[in-house]
């Protein structure tokens, strides 16, 4: 039985043909997307490239990210609580969180968030029976001045039958359990599959990419697809077949960085305390501002980059000259030695960033019983597994010096791992093997475990 995986990117289409009775992958293929004409072109100049290979499929199952994929602006109540808690829950949707919000909108976040033009826009706010005055507030301001934007309520019970009656008449609204029910208890998986439901009913429509249901099945947004793939490999099948336990992915795209982390990341110390909202052992974060082409020249303002070039004798001019190029024309890669070394070199600040942006942090403070720290976010320290993915990373001749980046190095802040072990997702399959366990868990876990190799050099 064979299924054709699709993922329609920002910049590049990918198939992958997958036998789930031979649990392996038939071919895979490439094409630049079409997404300003008709996505379906990309989608067929790929498929072409199987051949016969691609006839007699059971079914079309595809992702997307296409067009920036899915922007989505968050509001809660207090930011490292309720409006953190509406953050993961989007990230873990596959959103791409241009922007949060706490505590009461004034004119001026209404009108940046008129701005920034978000596809969804997710209302938390106030545990269950708690607060009720800001997310109500807030509702209001939504209803008044942001009349067209898809919503989802996901704050206190005891202000939805309110926030109803504010809300009277408006088209697309959702109503869903509480991100956060109890203080510093998450349930995100509600949220989560109202924002898959608006991008399979509103979104796919909005960007275009409706004819290309008449032929395949838009499951969800592609970052949704490898957060699936991701909690599959970790954790594995209950009582049939082991996953590889805690890992790290960073996934390096044109427009994005995205890192995904299945590991618990809590205080491994006694001397530590969690301060503010203890994340998810499942957990997503988008760099909107790091990519490798439509955003490549954000990353000449990061230090990283500067380093980087600085210990290879690289010359500062000639990597600006090729991220203006890669801005301009998305879909170029790297024609010589020098280009491809300008790459690798983009792509391992892109990790180096994004996975410090990931993980928590620590910061020293002082009791009358000494010194101790309070941790932010996750402790990454002990992840062993280390694991790339995306076509820079995939195609590089060079992955490991890319992914080297996610290591801690002296000195530095973030908690990252101190000592892993590198693995690349060889075929770069991890989005359709996210697709896949939507009909067959058990092949997708053992392809991937297939194709998920350690880096010995």
């Amino acid at each position: 039985m064979k299924y054709l995986l699709a993922d329609i990117g920002s910049t590049f289409t990918k198939l992958c043909l997958a036998d789930v009775e031979q649990r392996t992958v038939l071919g895979t293929t490439i094409a630049p997307t079409t997404v300003k004409t008709d996505v379906n072109q990309g989608v067929e100049a790929a498929r072409q490239k199987l051949g016969k290979k691609a006839e007699d499929v059971e079914a079309t199952l595809a992702c997307s990210s296409a067009a920036g994929g899915l922007r989505m602006v968050a509001v809660g109540l207090i930011p490292n609580l309720t409006a953190e808690a509406a953050r993961l829950a989007a990230l873990g949707a596959g959103g791409k969180v241009v922007e949060t919000f706490s505590f009461l909108l004034t004119e001026a976040d209404l009108g940046r968030i008129r701005a920034l033009r978000p596809d969804i826009l997710l209302l938390s706010g106030g545990t269950d029976g708690g607060d009720v005055k800001h997310i109500l507030h807030n509702a209001r301001q939504i209803q008044n001045h942001l009349p067209d934007v898809p919503l989802i309520v996901a704050g206190n019970r005891s202000a939805h039958d309110e926030i109803r009656r504010i809300l009277d008449g408006r088209r697309e609204v959702w109503f869903v359990e509480n991100v956060m029910p109890d203080f510093k208890q998450l349930r995100l998986e509600p949220a989560r599959e109202a924002i898959r439901r608006v991008f399979l009913e509103r979104i796919v429509e909005a960007k275009g990419l409706t004819r290309l249901c008449d032929r395949a099945r838009i499951l969800m947004p592609t970052p949704e697809a490898v957060f699936k793939a991701a909690v599959l490999l970790s954790k594995g099948i209950p009582n049939s077949e082991k996953g590889m336990g805690e890992l790290l992915i960073v996934d390096i795209g044109g427009a994005t960085t995205d890192v995904y982390s299945c590991a618990e990341g809590a205080p491994a110390l006694a001397t530590v305390r969690q301060r503010g909202l203890r994340e998810p052992c499942e957990k997503r974060t988008v760099e909107a501002d790091i990519g490798m082409r439509h955003t490549a020249s954000h990353l000449l303002e990061e230090p990283a980059l500067k380093e980087i070039i600085r210990e290879n004798g690289a010359e500062w001019e000639e990597m600006q000259t090729w991220t203006q190029t890669l801005t301009g024309n998305p879909g170029r890669l790297p024609q010589s030695e020098k280009e491809q070394a300008m790459d690798t070199a983009l792509a391992s600040a892109a990790c180096e960033v994004a996975v410090g942006r990931h993980c928590g942090r620590w910061e020293e403070a002082f009791c009358p019983d000494g010194r101790f720290y309070f941790q932010d976010g996750k402790d990454l320290s002990n992840v062993r597994r280390v694991i790339g993915s995306g076509g820079p990373i995939v195609n590089s001749k060079t992955p490991r010096a890319i992914l080297a980046g996610a290591k801690k190095k002296d000195g530095e802040p973030a908690l990252k791992p101190r000592d892993p072990n590198y693995y690349l997702d060889t075929q770069y399959l991890l989005w359709a093997m996210g697709l896949l366990a939507e009909v067959d868990r058990a092949a997708a876990l053992e392809i991937m475990k297939k194709n998920i190799l350690p880096l010995t050099k």
